[in-house]
């Protein structure tokens, strides 16, 4: 990684963000459209290798991935990265084992030798394997083609408008009263052809987009900070999601804005100058049980981290311990009706929702994308698996959750969006707070740890305010709240209705080892959780 490249993903804090596997581009080069004739016959090239090879299975992934960041701090434009990544991963099964092998040379002697090498691979492993590779059936697609719906191509917008939004954000942020601002622009595009032997030709066009900032606010008699970080979600959008129409959000109990379909940065960077500066006076919170208003800018990583890795099968079976640990979800627990939540908990997974960063025609195995449930009325009901997992669940079909981050990477179990569900009955976030005693808000993403099995956790914020009799009363500071998964989820006593459902999400979420990134989207309403402790994390420095 070159030091530019390094100390851009180390100052954002995105231990899983890597930019060394892409070449720098000029910016007009990442809208050269791909050549799909060229690709299949690539396509059909290593397929006709990998039957002469003696292989019983092959898919073919010829991958275009493209990347913008851009990073600014107060009125300075910091870095530009303009990225380009393109090559081709080949999978095989030979005597019944995988073999992988990849190369970014597009010449056919170049594809056919590296299919005898993920063969060669195969045939090694088969001489270690104990249980042959078991793939669940999928129908032969044909051609067939799949786009993220956009109205405006993020790649396409001039580097001059999107310097320009960040600036404006860095100068109103300043100018509502933050000592330091910094903002970020990351753009994605994963242009990805898939082949198999199974007769499927799979053209996808995938983007996404995230708008990051941070605002700081001192104090500087005493010299005491306090940060607020922007409230957006990373989405799978186009450049219209940062116009940020009127309409598309909502003033929630304590002045907080909450937004859905689009997002207004500038706006939001001025309330974060000014709640930067209420947190320089805010109390410190008394710790104790509270019961626990959590808005979904707060909860999506809540059940991203306890509720999605925890239930993804690899994590199950012990398959994925090396990056953050196993699952104590075990599959005994769901032939036994574990007792995940109350009755009102039921947590979904897909890849289908619109703008969501897990939305995808097909997964990295050929199989069209879906919805079901993980957990129904509360009750552990299923796993996410890929299609040579899924057997072990006594299912013949996949739940398409087969991802990777780069056309060298092998493909591998990767987390759907994982959501739950609103409640049923009419409830806003007001109606909440109305019935709350003594209780705490949260918003926004903020510190949190995780134990090896997502089973005892802890959550900060970037908002949390004092909830008494009723009445949003003021912001308090330093709060993060424990749990034990079951009994949290089992302490949600009430959830907002579809009205209030939003997405929050992580656009570089790591996983494996080698590790690669993936980006995924978890929905929810504002919900309630009743008697929780919560800890007061401010620390005596003497």
């Amino acid at each position: 990684m070159q030091r530019r490249q390094f100390l851009t993903a180390a100052g954002l804090g995105l231990t899983a963000l890597s930019l060394a596997p892409h070449h720098a581009v000029a910016a007009r080069r990442l809208l050269e459209p791909a050549d799909t004739a060229a690709r299949r016959r690539l396509a059909d090239t290593a397929l006709q290798a990998a039957r002469e090879a003696g292989a019983s299975y092959c898919d073919v992934r010829i991958g275009r991935y493209l990347n913008q960041a851009l990073m600014t701090r107060e009125d300075k434009v910091q870095d530009i990265v303009h990225g380009e990544s393109a090559g081709i991963g080949i999978r095989v099964i030979v005597g019944g084992a995988w073999g992988f092998a990849a190369t970014d040379d597009q010449r056919s002697e170049a594809v056919v030798a590296t299919v005898r090498q993920a063969a060669a691979i195969a045939r090694a492993n088969a001489r270690l394997r104990q249980q042959p590779v078991i793939l669940a059936p999928t129908p032969s697609l044909g051609e067939v083609h799949w786009a993220t719906p956009l109205q405006r191509n993020a790649m396409a917008v001039p580097l001059e408008e999107k310097l320009a939004l960040l600036m404006d954000i860095n100068a109103d942020a300043l100018k509502a009263g933050a000592s330091f601002v910094s903002s970020q622009l990351f753009v994605i595009n994963e242009q990805k052809y898939f082949a198999s032997s199974d007769g499927s030709y799979i053209d996808q066009d995938i983007h996404r987009i995230w708008l990051p900032f941070t605002v700081t606010a001192v104090d500087k008699a005493s010299g005491k900070f306090r940060s607020r970080a922007g409230l957006s979600a990373p989405m799978g959008k186009g450049w219209e999601y940062l116009e940020g129409r009127a309409a598309d959000k909502t003033v929630l109990p304590g002045g907080v804005i909450a937004y859905g379909a689009s997002y207004d940065p500038r706006e939001d960077a001025i309330a974060a100058a000014r709640q930067a500066r209420e947190k320089l006076s805010a109390p410190s919170v008394k710790p104790g049980k509270y019961d626990l208003v959590i808005d979904p800018s707060n909860l999506f990583l809540t059940i991203h981290e306890n509720v999605g890795h925890p239930l993804e099968l690899d994590r199950v079976l012990g398959y994925e311990a090396n990056y953050a640990g196993t699952s104590f979800a075990t599959l005994d627990k769901r032939e036994q009706g574990f007792q995940w939540g109350s009755d009102i908990v039921n947590f979904f997974a897909d890849r289908i929702t619109a703008g969501s960063l897990g939305a995808v025609g097909y997964d990295d195995e050929g199989v069209q994308t879906k919805r079901w449930d993980l957990v129904r009325d509360g009750k552990l009901v299923n796993y996410m698996a890929t299609r040579d997992e899924v057997h072990l669940l006594g299912e013949d079909a996949s739940h398409g959750c087969s991802y990777a981050d780069s056309w060298k990477s092998v493909q591998f179990q990767r987390m759907a969006n994982v959501s739950l569900s609103p409640g049923r009955e009419a409830l806003t976030p007001a109606d909440l707070i109305a019935k709350v005693e003594n209780g705490l808000y949260f918003h926004g993403r903020g510190s949190y740890s995780i134990d090896q099995q997502r089973y005892n956790a802890q959550f900060g914020a970037q908002l949390v305010y004092q909830i008494k009799n009723g009445e949003v009363t003021g912001l308090v500071e330093d709060a993060a709240y424990q749990i034990r998964t079951p009994e949290f989820w089992n302490a949600c006593s009430a959830i907002c209705d579809a009205r209030d459902f939003r997405l929050g999400g992580s656009f570089f979420d790591g996983k494996g080892q080698p590790s690669q990134v993936s980006a995924v989207s978890h929905g929810s309403a504002t919900s309630r959780f009743d008697g929780m402790a919560v800890i007061n994390t401010a620390r005596n420095l003497g």
